[in-house]
């Protein structure tokens, strides 16, 4: 665009800012430099609010404090946040004038993180695809009737039934799935028992489908896994994707513990009173212990389940780290350790390091600050270095647990957020 005067005039809410033509072409501000390359005046007003053709003013409806202290970092190169202003809003006056928070002092990203944290500004891509669904974006204009209310129902139902926290009926759903994974653990304990029926012999007989049935255990049993499978089969019906709802962590853990009650009584129907009835006894017993993964049920229902299982996906590298650190020293110990109390006396040596494998086994405990004592070195060399070794796990493990820490606060805070989200929507529900 060819500009009508050769000083430009950036007017940011109200305080105006004179420059030359040819620093506008390359301001540090990519909102302001792209003023020289609009070519009509429409494009002008895409990239301000205003424009006065006879001064040559440009009117951008703006925070001026804010555009203030960008202006001095434009001048010396360091943007700081302005006293007594909110860091987001700060930062949104960043992101409109064409700044990222690496811009930022060191001290004042630390600020915006936290402020981040406190407040989970980051909504994720399902929160945004459903409330597109709920303002009908996607229902074609032609089915605007039945399409539209059948899949606000679907979503309705969706919404029941994976977050517990969005309505009453969810609430109760919830409660009562609850109540069922905590009558299924107490049963599951109960009967390892040694006054239990099933628990007074070894014999298969006790694991018998017909005799199961019988006994007020195994009709709870099967009362709780036909709860478990409807929730389930429903929660797969209403879901968007079908290939994500298999794929989600939660969903196996339900898949597997579901799985073994139907194997258990397909395998009891199928072997009966034959020779392999025995082998079958001991492959009942393992699936009937596969069902303690019901307890992870929980982590749909509570949040603080649910934020050591966030922790632990985004903290991925640093657990592999702390891993490669323990597996590093478990080598460098154990190898020293089998030496100087095994492999520089073989008659008189201590037999618990006889193996470098073994001896790991101590280093591991020992880093831990376990200490089983089930083993330990009599030498002098191996007891300097079993005090080497628990000193350095100290050291080793507590170095990645700060990340993980951290993370696991912003974990807490952005579940803590999204929660209580959905009780005031909840409260609003209520109160209508």
């Amino acid at each position: 665009m060819k500009f009508g005067k050769s000083i430009c005039i950036l007017n940011v809410g109200g305080t105006k800012y004179a420059f030359p033509r040819d620093v506008i072409k390359d301001f540090p501000l990519r909102r302001v430099s792209r003023l020289h390359n609009c070519a009509s005046e429409k494009e002008v007003l895409e990239v301000c609010d205003d424009y006065d053709r006879e001064r040559n003013e440009f009117f951008f409806d703006r925070h001026s404090e804010a555009f203030g202290f960008i202006m001095l970092y434009v001048k010396y190169g360091k943007l700081r946040f302005v006293p007594q202003m909110c860091e987001l809003s700060f930062y949104n006056e960043m992101i409109y004038w064409g700044l990222e928070s690496s811009h930022l002092e060191f001290c004042c990203q630390r600020r915006l993180d936290d402020r981040m944290s406190d407040t989970y500004t980051y909504f994720s891509e399902e929160d945004t695809k459903v409330e597109d669904d709920l303002r009908g974006e996607d229902v074609p204009e032609d089915s605007a009737g039945t399409g539209r209310g059948s899949a606000k129902w679907l979503e309705r139902m969706r919404r029941t039934f994976e977050e517990p926290t969005s309505s009453i009926a969810a609430q109760i759903l919830a409660s009562v799935s609850v109540i069922f994974v905590i009558v299924s653990m107490v049963i599951l304990c109960a009967s390892t028992l040694p006054d239990w029926k099933t628990a007074e012999n070894n014999s298969v007989e006790e694991h018998r489908y017909t005799e199961s049935l019988e006994h007020p255990s195994g009709i709870i049993e099967a009362v709780c896994i036909g709860w478990f499978t409807a929730e389930c089969i429903v929660r797969f019906i209403v879901s968007k994707d079908k290939c994500e709802f298999v794929r989600r962590p939660l969903n196996i853990i339900d898949l597997l513990a579901i799985t073994p009650y139907y194997v258990s009584v397909l395998m009891t129907v199928l072997t009966g009173e034959n020779s392999q009835l025995q082998r079958a006894g001991v492959t009942l017993r393992v699936l009937r212990m596969m069902r303690i993964f019901w307890v992870i049920k929980l982590a749909r229902h509570f949040l603080g389940l649910q934020t050591l299982g966030l922790t632990l996906k985004r903290c991925y590298r640093e657990m592999v780290m702390l891993l490669v650190f323990i597996c590093v020293a478990m080598a460098i110990f154990g190898a020293l350790a089998q030496l100087l109390e095994h492999g520089l006396d073989l008659e008189m040596g201590n037999e618990d390091y006889a193996s470098i494998p073994a001896a790991c086994w101590w280093v591991i405990i020992s880093m831990t600050t376990v200490g089983y004592g089930d083993m330990y070195p009599i030498t002098m060399p191996g007891r300097v270095l079993g005090g080497l070794c628990v000193v350095s796990g100290i050291v080793l493990l507590a170095l990645p647990i700060t990340f993980i820490y951290h993370s696991f606060v912003q974990c807490y805070h952005e579940l803590k957020f999204r929660s209580a989200r959905c009780t005031r929507s909840l409260s609003a529900e209520f109160l209508n």
